[in-house]
């Protein structure tokens, strides 16, 4: 038996329904995915920094805080964290020939 228009728009707004509905839920997961990430990499990193420098495990926060501000965030350490960037932009565009090129 062949539907109605109706039955098909309503068919078609319920499908709707559901792929906004899936797409809520995507958008949340992927949320959580990067909040997971970036707590991972907040525990890696901060690690090793406790483990080069044990020193700074009791300073308090203003004065780690201060530790980073005229130390990591000085000016020659941003010359070195430039570099890097600069070098990870320059090898992204190879590594991203590499992996199509598997496909």
């Amino acid at each position: 038996m062949a539907k109605t228009k109706i039955e098909k728009i309503a068919s078609i707004e319920e499908e709707i329904k559901q792929l906004e509905n899936k797409k809520k839920r995507l958008i949340q997961e992927q949320k959580e995915q990067e909040r997971k990430d970036r707590t991972n990499r907040l525990c890696k990193r901060m690690g090793f920094i406790e483990k080069l420098l044990p020193d700074t495990i009791p300073l308090t926060e203003e004065q780690f805080k201060t530790f980073v501000e005229q130390t990591i965030a000085a000016d020659h350490s941003r010359r070195i964290l430039d570099g890097l960037t600069t070098q990870n932009a320059a090898t992204a565009p190879a590594q991203g020939e590499e992996s199509s090129g598997r496909d």
